[in-house]
């Protein structure tokens, strides 16, 4: 069952960028890519980077200690030093909020 939690609205994340927010006590990475809206941990699998301060290059997001990159719409760690995977959020948008599955 889904758990939609409000996360932010459309204009807190600007187009081609990552913001991190906060939701529950978790933190979490949302970035939009044409428009679309991508949510994954925050937490770099390499070292613990705080990869929604990192910069997004189309899907790819990357960490901004070590240069691990991941794909905003899968979690997949795409570069080294990172290989395990972020979990990725299944996100809807409802007029200008943003909404994240917790589930």
């Amino acid at each position: 069952m889904a758990n939609y939690v409000r996360a932010a609205s459309v204009d807190d994340i600007p187009e081609g960028r990552a913001i991190v927010v906060d939701i529950e006590g978790e933190s979490f990475a949302l970035a939009r890519v044409a428009g679309a809206v991508y949510c994954i941990d925050n937490i770099c699998t390499h070292d613990g980077g705080p990869l929604g301060e990192g910069e997004l290059d189309g899907t790819t997001l990357e960490c901004p200690r070590h240069g691990a990159r991941f794909d905003v719409c899968t979690g997949r760690a795409i570069t080294f030093p990172a290989v395990v995977p972020v979990n990725a959020y299944d996100v809807k948008i409802e007029g200008q909020d943003v909404f994240v599955d917790l589930e």
